[in-house]
């Protein structure tokens, strides 16, 4: 494995958390609102969940950051930055971060999910190409 090779190491791992997530939810609906009302109830929850959000949104920046010549190092990037973003408006806000995206997740139904396996397999499919 060579540095050029993370960007699609990441793209693998992040299409199979979004492949499952989307599946998980399309076989057994309404598990996300679940997880949300957690998420809304719980000030620990939000906390734990926007560190992690930084710490590994920080960690594919960085990674991917170092390598602009490819152009799914740089998508890379911008999904670490927009990680670490959201981490950063959990912390400060949750409740209303949380409560825009119940609204958000609520209009869409069954689209997020649909939408997360085709995401989640466009990139396992892109990091396979690549490896």
């Amino acid at each position: 494995m060579t540095p050029q090779d993370l960007p699609s190491w990441i793209a693998l791992f992040l299409g199979l958390y979004a492949l499952a997530a989307g599946m998980g939810e399309l076989r057994n609906p309404g598990g996300w609102a679940a997880m949300l009302e957690d998420f809304e109830k719980s000030p620990g929850l939000r906390f734990l969940a926007g560190i992690l959000c930084i710490g590994f949104g920080a960690l594919i920046y960085l990674v991917c950051g170092a390598q602009y010549r490819s152009w799914l190092a740089i998508a890379m990037s911008v999904i670490g930055g927009l990680m670490v973003i959201e981490g950063v408006l959990i912390l400060a806000s949750g409740e209303r971060v949380m409560g825009f995206a119940r609204r958000f997740l609520g209009k869409a139904g069954s689209v997020w999910p649909g939408f997360s396996v085709f995401l989640g397999a466009a990139f396992i499919l892109l990091a396979f190409a690549r490896l």
